[in-house]
């Protein structure tokens, strides 16, 4: 995972996979079958070998100096790795991987994981499928569906760009340091909802979803409020909701829907 320099890696949630056993499990579910692999944080090379072994290219990013010259030593004989040293929420990946359709491969520091997440879903359009190891809430919240306690505005943005799937549970004694929490690793499958649902500003609807969590716990009508004023109930009428309804009751298509009659608006 990212690794930066001068900060002990347990307090930025960086927990390195050294279980053998747990590397081939995962390797083994997420099928890497050839194609262009982006590794994020490839730390000591935990993952990259098996990695390259299946793919036709592997670009490996890893932040900490020390870690990249190693890596690229070990690598080296292999012949189908690149090591990029540098942070994943600022690289090109237009550049690094040519424009290329990619997959990728990830043990997300549990601090950053929704940034990171982020800045991949921007890359949507020629991501195949994305494979994270993470903090084992987080994965709850990316696959949970509309009515249960994890659903949120992570939930939406997950499921809008791809299809999630908790494939495994890992347990703290995979890693080392181990963590305090359990970890799981996720598959997000592009595409998601957006190949099916219209929204006419991607943007502004996926703003529009978070303005709805924005106190998650209030009704769609108070947390409108600030946008619609007095309107918001007859709009929630209109979109044949509830007016006590909440953000964590409703699909995404139910949110396209509500967007759609606001931009009529």
């Amino acid at each position: 995972m990212l690794h930066f320099l001068a900060v002990s890696p347990e307090k930025l949630g960086q927990h390195f996979l050294t279980d053998a056993s747990w590397q081939e499990r995962i390797a083994s579910a997420i099928r890497i079958n050839g194609g262009v692999w982006v590794e994020i944080g490839a730390g000591h090379g935990e993952m990259t070998s098996r990695l390259a072994r299946r793919a036709s290219k592997v670009i490996a990013i890893e932040l900490d100096r020390r870690l990249a010259a190693r890596l690229r030593e070990v690598t080296a004989p292999l012949g189908n790795v690149e090591v990029v040293e540098g942070d994943v929420l600022a690289v090109n990946f237009g550049s690094l991987t040519r424009g290329a359709t990619f997959s990728v491969y990830g043990n997300l520091p549990y601090y950053i994981t929704s940034p990171i997440l982020h800045r991949l879903f921007e890359l949507a359009d020629q991501i195949a499928v994305i494979h994270a190891v993470m903090q084992f809430e987080v994965a709850l919240r990316i696959v949970a569906a509309p009515g249960r306690r994890d659903y949120g505005y992570l939930s939406v943005l997950s499921q809008w760009f791809s299809r999630p799937e908790l494939v495994l549970r890992i347990p703290p004694g995979a890693f080392r340091p181990p963590p305090k929490v359990a970890s799981a690793l996720v598959s997000l499958r592009m595409p998601g909802a957006r190949a099916t649902i219209t929204a006419s500003d991607e943007k502004a609807f996926l703003d529009f979803v978070k303005e709805c969590f924005k106190q998650k716990r209030k009704t769609l009508r108070n947390n409108l409020r600030a946008r619609l004023g007095t309107r918001a109930e007859g709009i929630l009428r209109e979109a044949r909701l509830s007016p006590d309804a909440r953000a964590e009751q409703l699909s995404i298509s139910q949110f396209a829907a509500l967007f759609q009659l606001l931009q009529g608006k």
